[in-house]
């Protein structure tokens, strides 16, 4: 057994060999909290959810650190804009972010540390670099020399010389335009913090070396985060990170975007579709398989007809374990999922390939079913389970069914749906079609789908 992943830095795929045998290291660049998540935001969460989930499978002890850029310019725009304080926006978008996070099963991070608690080992690394000659500091501002590190741009795999970085208002000084800034000089009205160079606010790049630096030690295994951030912010990562003495992240896994019209969403275009209210007219669990099962490489172009397919492949799913459920009792997950199951995942989580395992094996179980082949049903809806639980999509798992609020609100409306299709039934059973069709017709405004089956009516929830 040999897990396999794409290394952005290497331009292939390779197989995974951790630091500490049985133990994986990974930091995931995290939210910049300036405005609540969009589903392009939330996609790269749900990804590595799924690859700390298969790496938990394959027997690892995981250490996965997911920050939070709680400083920045824009967060400082915004301030401007609405009149309100840096920190009060930032914490109000976090927990937009870890609400989102929730709602869609993901499982929570080790560690998520917050850009402004880690200044002081933003000064240390700073220090250290000014002290090995490769930054320096200018009115304020501390900025790294580019030159002064031979492997810059490994990971992009640009030129140096026709490389424009990206520069902020107010970075005077530098001795070369291409040199980045690891801390930028206070301005008035900004928020700012004392250094051996005066006051001011950490840069982007800086902040999530130094997170990783304490987190995870000099080296970790993994760094993710979205396509993106390939550069300037990995490069420049990396580019500290190496240069202060750290080896720093051995794979780079980058997941691709979700597209709207061909563009990547984004806020700042006006093209974004936002968590809170995709949940509210779609099941999370549906939004979770339409974000989480495209392959973490592939981009996903939105749509609401590709949203629809997502829902009806998973009723597909549901519906099979609902019937097992009903004619055989509780299942619970196999020990092991397929072995074509684990081959796809242990292939740089190929997701696409392990989710059509899941639906060749929803059909060996509803040919089980239609044959009264109780003990091959259960068997198949078994292995279902310990695949989805793996993709976070088990149907019977507390976070979908509400027990792990502490009340099993599928439970409470089971009970409550059932009184009314009872009183549907002895409508139709005293020939009063009227009045069954008007109750029907009711229960699916509230949002239900409703199937009459030889045994009875069964109730579904609706996207």
């Amino acid at each position: 057994m040999t897990i396999r992943l794409y290394d952005t830095n290497a331009r292939q795929v390779r197989d995974f060999v951790p630091l500490t045998p049985g133990c994986v290291s990974i930091y995931l660049c995290g939210a910049t909290v300036q405005a609540a998540p969009h589903i392009g935001h939330i996609r790269s969460g749900l990804n590595f959810d799924i690859m700390q989930r298969w790496f938990r499978y394959r027997g690892y002890d995981v250490t996965f650190v997911r920050n939070v850029t709680d400083i920045d310019d824009k967060i400082i725009a915004k301030s401007a804009l609405q009149g309100r304080p840096w920190w009060a926006i930032g914490y109000e978008n976090e927990r937009a972010f870890n609400a989102g996070y929730d709602v869609l099963g993901c499982q929570p991070p080790t560690y998520e540390p917050r850009a402004t608690g880690h200044v002081p080992e933003m000064i240390e690394m700073m220090r250290g670099l000014i002290e090995r000659g490769h930054a320096y500091a200018v009115d304020g501002n501390v900025y790294f020399d580019v030159r002064s590190y031979d492997r810059y741009l490994e990971l992009s795999n640009q030129e140096l010389e026709n490389l424009l970085q990206p520069e902020g208002e107010g970075e005077t000084g530098k001795r070369d335009q291409r040199d980045f800034a690891m801390w930028k000089a206070a301005k008035p009205g900004e928020p700012s913090w004392e250094t051996p160079w005066g006051r001011g606010r950490p840069g982007w790049h800086l902040e999530c070396s130094a997170m990783a630096h304490k987190y995870l030690g000099s080296a970790f295994d993994i760094h993710g985060g979205g396509i993106d951030l390939i550069f300037p912010h990995h490069e420049n990562e990396i580019a500290q990170a190496r240069a202060y003495g750290d080896e720093f992240a051995r794979y780079w896994v980058h997941n691709a975007w979700v597209t709207m019209s061909g563009e990547k969403m984004s806020k700042s275009l006006d093209n974004s579709v936002l968590v809170a209210d995709m949940v509210r007219h779609w099941r999370p669990v549906v939004l979770r398989y339409y974000l989480g099962t495209p392959h973490y490489r592939s981009m996903i172009e939105y749509s609401e007809e590709a949203l629809r397919e997502a829902e009806a492949a998973f009723a597909r799913i549901e519906g099979f374990v609902q019937r097992v459920v009903e004619k055989a009792g509780p299942v619970e997950p196999a020990a092991e999922v397929p072995p074509a199951f684990a081959e796809a995942m242990d292939d740089d989580l190929g997701v696409p390939q392990a989710l059509a395992v899941v639906h060749t094996t929803v059909r060996q179980g509803n040919s089980a079913l239609s044959a009264d082949d109780k003990e091959t049903a259960v068997a198949r809806l078994a292995e279902v389970r310990a695949m989805l639980a793996v993709l976070g999509l088990d149907p019977l798992d507390p976070h979908w069914t509400g027990a792990d609020r502490g009340d099993d609100l599928h439970g409470v409306v089971d009970s409550l749906v059932g009184m009314v299709l009872e009183q549907r039934q002895s409508a139709r059973a005293r020939k009063d079609y009227g009045t069954a069709d008007a109750i029907r017709d009711q229960l699916v405004q509230a949002g239900l789908e409703i199937e009459d089956t030889p045994t009875g009516s069964r109730w579904t929830l609706r996207g």
